[in-house]
């Protein structure tokens, strides 16, 4: 099994915090993790999707102190939202005994929900920590392995998978366990057939501009409708949307997000797209590698790097603005597929108006080399690497 890059980083959070948050997508590794860490130090494990260990707590206050020299892993948390409060309370409690940190470790599989539960409830004393599907850093940048990562996505049995079949039959029963049970705790009554179509449309408009009408017009449901459906799955971190950049360049500037699936295996298993050779051939290629390259990007960038993109009416664009911290500026990327690729026009164009600090092409070969007009190009890893070095 794969091993986490954010094993340390949650390590060091709990040493900050008395309560740390792994937020990340059903089967993506948060228990795995989670585990890892329990095993450094006394802990207990409790899964709130088990009846047996949810009655565990029926007295949580009694039960939890009995544990107040462990770690206590609560998973699946929006389970028990009623236990931020115990949490709170037995967190101030310990705090005025010496402050003693790294008390909970909080697994949630929706952002929103949980974040939104922890705010209330646990401001100042919990540390949140995204955790995403497997990425280059975590699995190697070779052509094959970046092919079978692109394909496959990064949910770890899916990656892992003995062959491409078998991994496109996991990927099939993650969409399928959502849209008959995760999404009907986290959201309104959907009808599971409406979201999966509008699921599948996304995939098929991968990286295209937000356009609600016509999703609405397709399903047969109201645009606010269908926007609070999108924003549904971006509350489950299983689509993102990537908003403009605000900048007052005195052009005309296109204001819709784009949207798109957020992990390439999804895409691929909403599709049917069942091989290399299949998706090499499919419509949703380009759109598809733009994704892919984007989601490893913000991947590998810091924690408080903003992200966006840039079109104007003229046709100016750049594929991923990020705006990034300690001091290194604003970086604009063009995303290629081909082995090393031009800059478009219009990527010049855009630069002019936005004055970044780097220009970089981002290409789909092994090879780093500068280009026209100051612009740097770059392999995935290598970008990658230089994100993450920040």
């Amino acid at each position: 099994m794969i091993e986490r890059r954010l094993q340390a980083f949650v390590t060091e959070a709990l040493g900050r915090q008395a309560a740390v948050a792994i937020i990340g997508p059903r089967q993506v590794g948060k228990t795995t993790l989670a585990l890892q860490i329990a095993q450094q130090k006394p802990s207990i494990y409790l899964d709130l999707e088990s009846r047996e260990d949810r009655a565990k707590l029926d007295e949580p206050e009694t039960y939890l102190r009995h544990y107040q020299n462990h770690l206590v892993v609560l998973d699946e948390i929006h389970r028990a939202p009623e236990l931020f409060q115990t949490l709170r309370g037995l967190i101030d409690e310990v705090r005025r005994q010496g402050n003693r940190n790294g008390r909970f470790l909080i697994l949630g599989s929706a952002s929103v929900d949980l974040l939104r539960q922890s705010g209330e409830s646990l401001a100042g004393r919990i540390e949140h920590v995204d955790l995403g599907p497997l990425n280059l850093l975590e699995v190697g940048g070779d052509v094959s392995t970046i092919t079978r990562l692109w394909l496959r996505g990064g949910f770890p049995d899916s990656y892992l998978a003995k062959n491409d079949a078998d991994s496109l039959r996991l990927r099939r029963s993650f969409v399928r366990t959502y849209l008959e049970r995760d999404v009907r705790e986290f959201g309104p009554r959907i009808p599971a057939e409406t979201l999966e179509r509008l699921w599948t449309m996304l995939a098929h408009n991968q990286s295209c501009l937000l356009n609600s009408s016509n999703l609405a017009s397709g399903l047969q449901i109201t645009a606010p409708t269908v926007n609070s459906y999108i924003g549904l799955l971006v509350d489950l971190l299983l689509v993102r949307r990537l908003p403009p950049v605000h900048a007052n360049t005195g052009k005309r500037l296109i204001k819709s997000p784009k949207v798109y699936v957020r992990d390439s295996g999804l895409v691929h298993a909403l599709l049917g797209i069942r091989d290399y050779n299949a998706l090499c051939g499919h419509p949703v290629v380009g759109a598809s590698w733009e994704s892919f390259v984007l989601e490893n990007l913000l991947a590998a960038a810091p924690e408080e790097t903003t992200a966006s993109f840039y079109r104007t009416a003229a046709g100016a664009e750049i594929d991923l603005v990020l705006d990034l911290p300690y001091g290194a500026g604003r970086w604009a990327i063009e995303i290629k597929r081909s082995l090393a690729g031009k800059a478009e026009k219009g990527f010049h164009l855009a630069c002019e108006d936005l004055q970044p600090q780097r220009r970089i092409l981002v290409h789909s070969g092994p090879d780093n080399f500068p280009g026209a007009h100051g612009i740097e190009a770059m392999s995935l890893p290598s970008l990658m690497a230089s994100l993450a070095a920040l």
